[in-house]
C-alpha cells in the first residue's frame, strides 16, 4: 500500500539585482546613521535636552508663578484642588475652634445663647460655613453674630487670603490656558530640507506655511547649525551653535506668512556650508535647528515654532514641488505637496569649489597659460627667455592679450 509523504518545502529568497544587492547596505548604513544621531531638537519642536544635577531648587520657589505654569496639566490641577481644599478645611478649622473655645457648642439646645456663629453644631457645618464665606456663597443659613469679635478677625482674615488665592490660582489657569504653545501646531516645517542652484548660486532651502486663516502677526524666522568644534587651541566645544543666514541683512528674514514660504540660505564665504560639498554632507553630524517666531493675531500673545534637520534629512540636488495656484478669483495652496521635492541638476561640489571654477573660467587665456606655467614650476628666467625669443614689443604684446582675450571669450561663448 503506497503512502504520499509530503516533503518540506524549501523557500528560498527572490535573487535582488545587482544594483539592488550593491545600494541595499548603503541604505541600511544610512538608516542605522540616522538612527545614531542624536537630535538637539526634536522635529515637533521639543528640545532634547534634561538638566540633571541642580542643587539649587530653590530657585524654582522664587518663581513659584511661572512653576506653576509650566506644570504638566495633571499637577497643575492636582495643586489647584488642593489649594482650594486645604485653604477651607484649615479656616474650617479655625471657625470650630473659635465655637468649641466659647462653648458654643455645649449650649446648641439653649435658646438663651448667642453663639459665634448661628447653626454651627460641629467640624462639617464649620467647614460649610467656611467655603460660603471665602466663595461668597451666602446660603443665609449659617451667619457671624456681632457677639464675636474674634470671629470677625477671622473672617476679615479670611476674606482677604481667599481674595489672594482666588487671583492667583485662577490667573496661573488662565495663563496656562492661553499660552500660544498650541498655536505652534498649525505651523508647519517641510520634512527635508534641500541644497540646489537658485539664480546661479549654491542655497540651503526649507519650507513653512500656516495652517490657519488667522494669520502671524510680525513673523521672523531664524536658523542655527549645531555642530560640535574644536578651537585652534584644543578647546572641544559640543554643540556649537553658528548663526545661518537666512535674510537678515535683506530683510527676508521678516515673513508675510499668509502661504507656505521657501526660506533660503545663500551659501556664499559667510556660510558654514562653504566647503561642504555633497559628499562630505553625507559624512557630517550636523543639525540645523529653525526658529519661527511671531504674534498670535487673536490674543497678541508671542508664539514660536522650532523643528530641526539633520544631515540625512538634508537632500542635496532637489527643489521643492510648487504649492500655490491660481483659479478663479483666489489662490489655493495645495498642502497634500507641501513635503513633496523633486531632483534637479545641482553641481555635487561645493560651494567654493563651483566659484573657484566660474571665476577660473572668467580669466583671460594669457593668464591661465602664465598660471599653468608657474604651476608646473618654470622659473622666471625661463618665461622671461620665452618672451624674449619671441620678439614683441611692448605694443605688440598688448595687441596678441587683446586677441587672445578675445580667442577666449570665443571659447568660452562656443563652451555655452
Amino acid at each position: 500500500m503506497e503512502q504520499d509523504v509530503e516533503s518540506p518545502a524549501v523557500i528560498r529568497k527572490p535573487k535582488l539585482p545587482k544594483q539592488a544587492r550593491e545600494d541595499l547596505p548603503k541604505q541600511l548604513a544610512e538608516v542605522d546613521r540616522a538612527k545614531r544621531i542624536q537630535r538637539y531638537v526634536q522635529k515637533d519642536g521639543k528640545c532634547n535636552v534634561h538638566h540633571g544635577n541642580v542643587r539649587e531648587t530653590y530657585r524654582y520657589l522664587t518663581d513659584i508663578f511661572t512653576t506653576l505654569v509650566d506644570l504638566k496639566w495633571r499637577f497643575n490641577l492636582f495643586i489647584f484642588v488642593l489649594v482650594y481644599t486645604v485653604t477651607w478645611l484649615f479656616f474650617g478649622f479655625m471657625w470650630w475652634l473659635i465655637a468649641y473655645l466659647r462653648g458654643d457648642l455645649d449650649h446648641l439646645a439653649d435658646n438663651q445663647w448667642t453663639p459665634c456663629v448661628n447653626n454651627l453644631n460641629g467640624f462639617v457645618s464649620a467647614f460649610l460655613f467656611s467655603i460660603e464665606t471665602e466663595t461668597t456663597i451666602g446660603y443665609g443659613y449659617r451667619v457671624i453674630t456681632d457677639k464675636c469679635p474674634e470671629g470677625i478677625v477671622l473672617l476679615l482674615v479670611q476674606s482677604v487670603l481667599g481674595s489672594i488665592v482666588n487671583a492667583f490660582m485662577v490667573g496661573c489657569m488662565f495663563v496656562k490656558i492661553s499660552q500660544p504653545k498650541k498655536r505652534a501646531e498649525t505651523l508647519v516645517f517641510s520634512t527635508n530640507a534641500v541644497i540646489s542652484m537658485r539664480d546661479g548660486r549654491l542655497c540651503l532651502m526649507f519650507r513653512v506655511g500656516d495652517l490657519r486663516n488667522s494669520h502671524i502677526v510680525e513673523a521672523s524666522i531664524r536658523a542655527k547649525l549645531i555642530k560640535s568644534k574644536q578651537t585652534k587651541e584644543g578647546e572641544f566645544i559640543p554643540l556649537n551653535q553658528t548663526d545661518i543666514n537666512v535674510g537678515y541683512n535683506t530683510g527676508d528674514d521678516r515673513l508675510f506668512l499668509v502661504s507656505p514660504l521657501i526660506i533660503c540660505h545663500e551659501i556664499n564665504q559667510n556660510s558654514p556650508f562653504w566647503e561642504i560639498s555633497q559628499a562630505h554632507l553625507a559624512k557630517e553630524e550636523v543639525e540645523i535647528v529653525v526658529i519661527l517666531e511671531g504674534m498670535v493675531e487673536a490674543t497678541g500673545m508671542t508664539c514660536q515654532a522650532r523643528s530641526s534637520y539633520v544631515s540625512s534629512e538634508i537632500k542635496w540636488g532637489y527643489r521643492f514641488t510648487p504649492v500655490l495656484t491660481l483659479e478663479d478669483g483666489f489662490y489655493e495652496v495645495d498642502y497634500n505637496s507641501f513635503h513633496d521635492i523633486y531632483e534637479t541638476n545641482t553641481p555635487t561640489c561645493s560651494a567654493k569649489e563651483l566659484a573657484d571654477m566660474a571665476s577660473r573660467a572668467r580669466l583671460p587665456l594669457t593668464w591661465s597659460l602664465a598660471s599653468k606655467l608657474s604651476q608646473q614650476g618654470l622659473p622666471e628666467s625661463e618665461q622671461e627667455g620665452q618672451e624674449t625669443k619671441t620678439g614683441l614689443d611692448p605694443q605688440s604684446k598688448s595687441q596678441q592679450t587683446e586677441r587672445n582675450g578675445d580667442i577666449a571669450n570665443i571659447e568660452s561663448e562656443s563652451k555655452v
